[in-house]
């Protein structure tokens, strides 16, 4: 029996953070260790360009993801881990799906229609600002999907609509032309961990609250130091329900050592001291990979040949799907 394929992609706009390595790496490594799947893992660099005109950052954002994976354990033999921007028969396929999507189905993506909202409130044209890119990049996630027939695709629950959008292309160039797509669906974990930042607010690259995950011991002292507390004095007690401290603590600790917290939080622990504790767990956790992670981060070389590996791998796949799709739309070699 063939293995479920699931795919996910990880935009380079950013070094990882605590949020992402709770949310999403931790889980996605785990599940992929388990060797049930037939998991894809890609860095979404071409997406990184609708959302970043930088390219040093976006160059050393998929250094950094991808030095991150690796440390973590992503085990590159039994996966599929590329950079998208490998696979150049993504974005033909990209090309292909825009013929027949229908730009009604563009005017509904949140992130458009937000975009449109924004300049509206603001007294501007409706589409200021607004590139192609950010218009039809559903289409190129719904590439980066279909291309590999991928039947479960792990997102969080502002991203079903993309999915969603990804179907119905599926099943419109299906009706036009022949099966050839897998219809994927969204796979939506309501367990997993969204960590706040340091200001209280969702961890975001975009609020600029994040804790880097892999930050030498001292500044990632300094930053939990950061964390926003209220003003309740030592010996006061402190509610673990409204407070980002415990929340962390809670996504890196065990059942007993959460209940043995949220006991000090009864017990009235001082924030300093709370703090204190988080810091040393969290290091504790991340200080063998950080190591790994420092070292390969230095190696250019073997992060080059890890991510050509995969693209070899996935370019397996892709070719001969793409070869069906050119063919099913007309584009074949005359004999």
């Amino acid at each position: 029996m063939a293995k479920q394929r699931v795919l996910t992609g990880i935009t380079t706009t950013g070094t990882p953070h605590l949020g992402n390595y709770v949310g999403a790496i931790r889980p996605a490594i785990a599940e992929s260790q388990r060797g049930e799947l037939d998991a894809f893992f890609f860095l979404a660099d071409y997406h990184a360009l609708i959302k970043s005109s930088e390219p040093a950052m976006v160059h050393q954002s998929s250094r950094e993801i991808a030095a991150t994976w690796l440390a973590l354990g992503l085990d590159t033999d039994s996966t599929t881990f590329y950079r998208q921007s490998d696979v150049p028969e993504i974005t033909e396929l990209s090309w292909i799906l825009t013929c027949v999507c229908a730009k009604g189905l563009m005017n509904r993506s949140h992130a458009y229609k937000a975009a449109v909202q924004a300049n509206e409130q603001n007294g501007d044209d409706p589409d200021f600002g607004v590139t192609m890119g950010l218009f039809s990049y559903p289409i190129l996630m719904a590439a980066d999907i279909l291309m590999f027939n991928a039947s479960k695709v792990p997102v969080g629950r502002d991203q079903i609509q993309h999915i969603e959008m990804a179907r119905d292309m599926a099943q419109r160039f299906n009706h036009l032309y022949g099966e050839t797509f897998v219809l994927p669906e969204a796979a939506v974990d309501g367990d997993v961990a969204i960590l706040s930042g340091l200001d209280g607010r969702k961890m975001s690259k975009s609020y600029g609250n994040t804790i880097p995950l892999f930050l030498p011991e001292k500044k990632l002292q300094k930053h939990i130091n950061k964390i926003k507390t209220n003003l309740l004095e030592p010996g006061e007690a402190k509610n673990p329900e409204d407070s980002t401290v415990f929340e962390i603590w809670q996504a890196f600790a065990t059942p007993e050592q959460t209940a043995d917290m949220r006991q000090k939080f009864a017990d009235g622990i001082a924030w300093g001291q709370a703090k204190k504790d988080l810091f040393e767990l969290i290091n504790t956790q991340v200080a063998p990979a950080r190591e790994r992670y420092e070292a390969i981060l230095a190696d250019s070389e073997f992060l080059e040949s890890e991510l050509k590996k995969g693209a070899e791998k996935a370019r397996a796949h892709a070719a001969p799907m793409l070869a069906n799709v050119r063919k099913a739309v007309g584009l074949a070699a005359f004999k």
